[in-house]
């Protein structure tokens, strides 16, 4: 049942009191941290076995292709028979694969094999974030504390990537190449299987509906605003993946490694506390505009980071970067409540994770093999790139961005009719 809502302006407070809700966020931000882990560890203990930033970037990368190829297709399972059942294999299947990468890398096996390793470590990688988002979905529906919500979940995103790659240098550059990618894998165990234990806060799977009931399901890639929101992502995620190749080859150039944490930690820090303010404003624009306004901050941003030769400066506008980043992805989350159904919200969440994971791949390939070949710093052109593309296809599209107004409807099945909206 959704939470009523009395205050004019929602706020954090207000959110935190929902009933439960604290139930699913501590273990839900547990199990989500290994996140902000996996490609960090991979691309230093790759990097570190074979010497080579391309090399690293693309076993990176397989992890995130098979990560944004999977995704959706464990949201729209979650959806349909509950995240619990998704959740207790995948958790199992990830960690498993993330140690046999490990022992590879170390044993200095074929780099195909590494590859081999990464493809099933990347399809089982827990979508916790979008689970998280479906329980708020569920609980809040249409109230205005649904948009706080939004924003609450970008700040817990940010401060995972935050802490996250901080702890997976610090492991990786202090202990072993190999900590990293362990502690990754033990944290999304453990993490993973206290979240699955959550029942009573997960949606209703829709498996378990009237079965004399039918509601028709319109798969989420199949709505055009959808498509436009996955587009806009994956220019982010290219921001996020050619952040961390490019920042590691930094700092190593320069023979200072540990920095590397720092920088992607202050760069992430801005993203989060963009995030607070967002959610504590009481917006008067509409989320289309705002995601337009935030996007072409971004990729003004994003455009003099190659240029940046030294720590402070670097520091400074990944700092600006970031802060960038935060309105961009709540208006995109805030507007699938708008554009999707619920009984397909995670399924659609799980979209725009997989294209932030999807551009964040290719990201790293591209930024690795610039920075092989060409100058140091080179990567950082990828970032640019990627929001200035995505920034143009959502300048084109962005009408698709408007909710449809609902048509008539008709009754579909038999026994319990069911009213489904059609054109």
């Amino acid at each position: 049942m959704a939470s009523t809502v009395t205050e004019s302006r929602p706020g954090y407070g207000q959110l935190l009191r929902t009933p439960r809700a604290w139930t699913f966020l501590l273990p839900g931000f547990a199990a989500r941290q290994p996140f902000a882990m996996l490609t960090i560890s991979i691309v230093l203990l790759v990097q570190h076995t074979t010497g080579s930033y391309g090399a690293a970037g693309a076993v990176s990368a397989a992890t995130g292709v098979s990560m944004a190829l999977f995704a959706p297709f464990s949201g729209k399972l979650a959806d349909r028979f509950g995240q619990r059942a998704v959740l207790l294999p995948g958790v199992l299947v990830h960690s498993a694969s993330v140690v046999t990468l490990t022992v590879l890398a170390l044993s200095d096996a074929p780099l195909w094999t590494l590859f081999v390793a990464a493809v099933p470590a990347g399809a089982s990688t827990p979508q916790i974030g979008p689970m998280v988002r479906a329980r708020w979905g569920a609980k809040l529906q249409d109230t205005p504390l649904a948009t706080t919500a939004a924003a609450f979940e970008s700040v817990t995103d940010e401060l995972t990537f935050v802490l996250g790659p901080l702890l997976a240098t610090a492991l990786c550059t202090t202990i072993d190449p190999s900590a990293g990618l362990l502690t990754e894998a033990g944290l999304t165990l453990v993490g993973g299987l206290l979240f699955a234990a959550q029942k009573s806060t997960q949606p209703k799977p829709s498996a378990l509906h009237d079965e004399h009931a039918r509601v028709e399901h319109v798969p989420a890639l199949r709505l055009p605003g959808v498509r436009v929101l996955i587009a806009t992502f994956l220019g982010i995620g290219a921001v996020f993946g050619g952040m961390q190749v490019s920042l590691a080859a930094f700092t190593e150039s320069i023979g200072r490694p540990g920095l590397n944490g720092v920088l992607y930690g202050t760069f992430a820090a801005g993203n989060m506390l963009s995030g607070v303010v967002c959610g504590a404003i009481a917006w008067k624009i509409s989320p289309q505009r705002r995601l337009l306004v935030g996007y072409t901050a971004l990729t003004l941003m994003a455009s003099g980071l190659w240029a940046a030769h030294s720590v402070l400066l670097l520091a400074g506008l990944g700092l600006l970067v970031g802060i960038c980043i935060a309105p961009a992805l709540i208006t995109g989350y805030t507007l699938v409540d708008k554009l999707v159904p619920p009984t397909g919200r995670t399924e659609a969440f799980t979209w725009l994770t997989g294209a932030v994971a999807l551009g964040q791949a290719a990201a790293v390939t591209v930024a690795g093999q610039l920075e092989d070949r060409f100058w140091d710093g080179a990567g950082f052109l990828v970032p640019l790139g990627g929001t200035a593309l995505a920034l143009a296809v959502l300048v084109t599209l962005r009408s698709r961005l408007v909710p449809r107004a609902p048509g008539r409807t008709v009754a579909r099945g038999v026994g319990h009719r069911v009213p489904v909206t059609v054109d």
